[in-house]
């Protein structure tokens, strides 16, 4: 045990210098010493993180999780590795669960991984990398969106080719002669560029980039807010999420200070400015 507390604050040493390939081999040994202790899987994967070991990454925090379900450490470093890897969907729902625990009575379990930041930072750091997972996960899906109508047009442009190469063949065995031949081809191309004209008038809603603003997103929820309401300090939440936090635990999310429903007062202007946001936006009431 001792062996291992030595590797594991030397490899803490080598990782804040920025030799991340020897705090990694020092927390290797420590695990060899130690196997049950859960912050030295998180410890090593944040090292394997920086040396862009996804997959190994993965598989320290996973070790972690079997050993301390509720650590919001591991959560957080999973949500990275698979955010690197483009497997959105895991990198948003690990990055949630490191939340939830950060704000609830959970996260204060953890205290003994080494390097853990304040629940405030903490805090601020999750929720920012929630928003950051939802983004990429948002763009990756239009960019999908986009591809596949590129190539939807492509597939009926080459089908409607194709119907025109059978109508040319019909209008030449029916001895219509050129004047029916040009007649064919300038209807199956006024066909063509009607198709391509729907396509184009389409594209401009299609490409837009579809992003919420920050100041609409709920810091609980992580959706669009309906009913905003502010706190004393001036943070607005949505109403459900904040009365839901505060039945719970009785204190602002953010400073940690008391906190009460009656103190809560709706934010009329923010309501407003969502409201006109998802009138524009409708497809946001999903994000």
């Amino acid at each position: 045990m001792a062996k291992s507390i030595q590797l594991k604050e030397e490899g803490n040493r080598r990782f804040q210098a920025g030799d991340y390939l020897q705090a990694e081999a020092l927390y290797s040994q420590a695990i060899i010493a130690d196997p049950t202790n859960p912050a030295l899987y998180t410890n090593r994967a944040m090292a394997r993180l920086k040396l862009s070991q996804w997959d190994n990454a993965i598989a320290d925090c996973s070790e972690c999780l079997r050993l301390s379900p509720n650590s919001m450490k591991a959560h957080y470093i999973l949500s990275q590795a698979h955010l690197a890897l483009r497997a959105h969907d895991d990198a948003v729902h690990h990055a949630l669960r490191a939340h939830a625990l950060c704000i609830g009575d959970e996260a204060n379990a953890n205290n003994g991984s080494a390097g853990k930041p304040s629940h405030q930072n903490s805090l601020a750091t999750i929720t920012a990398h929630v928003l950051r997972c939802k983004k990429e996960r948002w763009d990756h899906l239009e960019k999908r969106r986009a591809r596949e109508t590129s190539e939807l047009e492509a597939e009926v442009l080459e089908l409607l080719a194709r119907e025109r190469e059978r109508a040319l063949r019909e209008a030449d065995e029916s001895g219509l002669g050129e004047a029916g031949r040009q007649e064919v081809e300038d209807e199956w191309r006024a066909k063509a560029d009607r198709l391509r004209d729907v396509f184009e008038k389409a594209r401009p809603r299609e490409d837009r980039k579809r992003r919420v603003p920050d100041w609409a997103i709920d810091d609980i929820s992580f959706c669009v807010m309906v009913d905003p309401v502010v706190t004393k300090t001036g943070k607005s939440y949505e109403r459900a999420s904040i009365v839901e936090h505060l039945r719970r635990h009785p204190h602002d999310p953010l400073t940690r200070e008391p906190l009460y429903i009656s103190e809560l007062r709706p934010n009329l202007d923010l309501k407003q400015a969502c409201d006109e946001f998802l009138e524009e936006n409708g497809w946001a009431a999903d994000w």
